[in-house]
């Protein structure tokens, strides 16, 4: 069984998620990859990831993620997140972060935290 791993990343930090999938690439094309509408996009014309798209973030993408943990469908989350710039859709970050939690799904939401996720694949 292929693992699934969430690839999301609030727009300030998209250019910090490319550069992390960027050095794990080889990893990453190993497994299934789902990621939020702009960054799976950004991922997939950048580094030809098959990374596939379920929705955008602040219009629900988050709780569509968390509705997957809940289905079994998610193995681990890398989120680099914008922790300084307050979002309209925060209620559906924490509820994103909460399911992962307490699902038990590893979630990573900074490079350094991200790296020992990925590590354990390699």
């Amino acid at each position: 069984m292929k693992t699934t791993i969430a690839l999301i990343a609030h727009n300030s930090r998209k250019t910090d998620l490319l550069n992390w999938a960027k050095v794990h690439k080889e990893t990453l094309s190993k497994h299934e990859c789902i990621g939020t509408t702009n960054t799976s996009k950004l991922l997939n014309d950048m580094l030809e990831l098959n990374v596939k798209g379920f929705g955008h973030g602040p219009s629900g993408g988050d709780i569509l993620l968390a509705a997957k943990i809940l289905q079994g469908e998610v193995h681990k989350i890398i989120f680099f997140i914008d922790a300084e710039t307050p979002h309209g859709h925060e209620h559906d970050i924490q509820t994103l972060i909460r399911t992962a939690v307490i699902n038990n799904i590893p979630i990573a939401l900074n490079r350094a935290s991200a790296d020992l996720i990925i590590l354990e694949e390699d």
